[in-house]
């Protein structure tokens, strides 16, 4: 292992491809200029639409989806592993993927990752989400080896089901990627709280890059792009307008502080009553 500088990108993605592609260029280029060798994309880096239809017209296949191909060749260009954070992706028939794809400085594909759990919530005031209605959810959780560590690799609202995270950090990540596009709303009240909670737990350096503003589908998000590390420390942090941020990471740190609080190592077994006078669940390992 060894120490690397990670960069993550914030943007105000919209419902015009192109548009979304140069933005995210321009500000990976920045990024890399800054000597970023890992940059982080949010999710929906190339589209931001909640209209069902339009979203469909717009969007390709992996194999192709022009977007994908012009990133890949500027990971290639500019020699750095580019983590597009997320890209609606069509599947067969209608389904459509919300994926991930990190990339190497050759320009392969190393890692795909398709988001598992969906953002399905009413928030009040008629903001109302449903992406299982058009997104197929994932199965598998990933990780990937960069040169210098292990990355683990997660989408949004993933971030608030630790079981995922936890498990990521036992595959061996020292970093995760969490590319989001958190609600105004959400994100006011648990952003900050549940990305410094995830790098506590895991001893794990977070790399949060977010969606942030007002979006021209109608929906606002939060921004604050962040980078944590192993013991909570918040290392750079963004506001609300598109940009980046960069810091150093340190494989080893994550090391040093699970060896100093072992919470993955000391996790035990347990069962949870169901009824005083029922079964018992045993939980899992």
């Amino acid at each position: 292992m060894s120490a690397f500088r990670a960069a993550a990108v914030q943007m105000r993605s919209g419902i015009e491809v192109a548009a979304n592609v140069a933005d995210a260029t321009r500000l990976i280029r920045a990024a890399a200029a800054a000597g970023a060798q890992y940059v982080l994309t949010p999710e929906m880096t190339t589209i931001l639409d909640r209209d069902r239809e339009r979203l469909l017209a717009a969007i390709s296949t992996e194999e192709s989806d022009p977007s994908l191909a012009a990133f890949r060749a500027l990971a290639r260009e500019l020699g750095i592993h580019l983590h597009i954070g997320s890209m609606a992706v069509r599947l067969a028939g209608e389904g459509v993927a919300n994926r991930g794809f990190l990339l190497g400085p050759d320009g392969n594909i190393v890692a795909r990752y398709d988001k598992i759990h969906m953002f399905d919530v009413d928030l009040g005031s008629g903001e109302s989400y449903r992406e299982s209605r058009l997104y197929h959810a994932g199965n598998n959780a990933v990780v990937a080896d960069l040169p210098w560590t292990r990355l683990g690799l997660s989408v949004c609202y993933d971030v608030r089901f630790p079981a995922l995270y936890r498990a990521l950090a036992k595959a061996g990540a020292n970093v995760i990627a969490i590319p989001a596009a958190f609600t105004r709303t959400t994100g006011e009240a648990h952003w900050q709280i549940l990305i410094r909670a995830r790098a506590i737990e895991t001893g794990a350096y977070v790399v949060a890059a977010a969606q942030g503003g007002h979006h021209a589908d109608g929906r606002d998000t939060f921004g604050h792009s962040m980078i944590v590390d192993p013991w909570g420390k918040i290392l750079a942090e963004s506001g609300t307008e598109p940009g980046f941020i960069v810091a150093d990471i340190d494989p080893a740190m994550s090391a040093a502080v699970r060896g100093r609080v072992p919470s993955l190592a000391n996790e035990r077994a347990f069962v949870v009553p169901v009824d005083p006078a029922g079964p018992r669940l045993k939980s899992a390992s």
